[in-house]
């Protein structure tokens, strides 16, 4: 990681990492206000968390790393998966159907233009 960027990471979200790639995929490579304002619009779970989480690196840059935040932008984003909850859910005739519960560890790096 070079001087010119920093990172914030949230683990063990309870949200499938393929739910949150969809959202993390539309704000990969914008300047900061516009990802802000992308994150606040799109109707999905995931994008609380994911503005939550670009804030926070937002703040680490500026407040850690004496960053301009004018002159900041999404340079990685990435979802990896966590640890999945298995669960069991009763069926007919005394069977039972597995349920995966899965998690997300979020990481966003932005850096200076």
């Amino acid at each position: 990681m070079e001087a010119t960027e920093t990172r914030a990471r949230v683990k063990y979200i309870r949200i499938a990492p393929r739910k949150v790639r969809l959202v993390v995929d539309l704000i990969r490579g914008k300047k900061i206000g516009e990802a802000l304002a992308i994150l606040k619009l799109t109707p999905r779970g995931a994008s609380p968390v994911v503005e939550k989480v670009l804030r926070s690196a937002i703040a680490n840059a500026e407040n850690n790393h004496n960053m301009d935040v004018e002159r900041l932008f999404v340079k990685e984003i990435f979802v990896d998966p966590g640890p999945t909850l298995k669960r069991f859910h009763p069926r007919a005739q005394g069977r039972a159907y597995s349920i995966m519960k899965r998690t997300s560890h979020i990481t966003v790096v932005v850096a200076e233009k």
